[in-house]
């Protein structure tokens, strides 16, 4: 844990997956073709913390949804990929759009597709029902599952090594 704390202490730019991260990986469609999300209010407020204590927020994701556009929208998360077949490389462009080196950044995803960034990035991040070969590339497997406060779980621990949790969470204490 030592280890992740001290990459987590690194981080300026936190990207997160969609599906299976940010959401639980159900997918619903209507008989219309509309495609429907459901998002953790805890994992969003995570995130808006995370932002607000100084590090920038990314979503990479290999579907097209508009309710991922507001989502990202309402958190205040600019840097939106969507329709990404190669991850690697929308990676690569967030780093040399931001200046970054690998190690600033964190990334959180569940499947193999992820797996690109995952073992490029600093501190490389999954839930707890990602196969057996990404849990094995990543830094930390948080404890909540994806959709149900895993990104959450996430945005404190690294807050909590950046010492910025404690005054992020004070302002709801007065």
């Amino acid at each position: 844990m030592r280890d992740v704390h001290e990459k987590a202490q690194r981080i300026r730019l936190a990207i997160f997956d969609v599906d299976g991260v940010l959401t639980d990986g159900s997918l619903y469609l209507t008989d219309g073709g509309e495609e429907i999300k459901a998002f953790n209010s805890l994992d969003g407020h995570g995130l808006k913390m995370l932002r607000e204590s100084g590090v920038e927020l990314a979503i990479i994701t290999g579907r097209v949804s508009r309710c991922v556009e507001l989502r990202a929208k309402s958190l205040g998360i600019e840097l939106l990929y969507q329709g990404v077949s190669d991850k690697a490389r929308a990676y690569a462009e967030i780093l040399a759009s931001r200046k970054l080196g690998s190690a600033a950044t964190a990334y959180m995803g569940d499947d193999v597709v992820d797996l690109p960034v995952l073992i490029r990035c600093g501190l490389a991040l999954t839930v707890p029902a990602s196969p057996a070969l990404v849990k094995q590339h990543a830094d930390y497997v948080t404890q909540a599952q994806g959709g149900h406060g895993a990104a959450r779980e996430v945005c404190e621990l690294i807050m909590r090594a950046q010492g910025t949790l404690d005054r992020q969470l004070e302002s709801y204490l007065k």
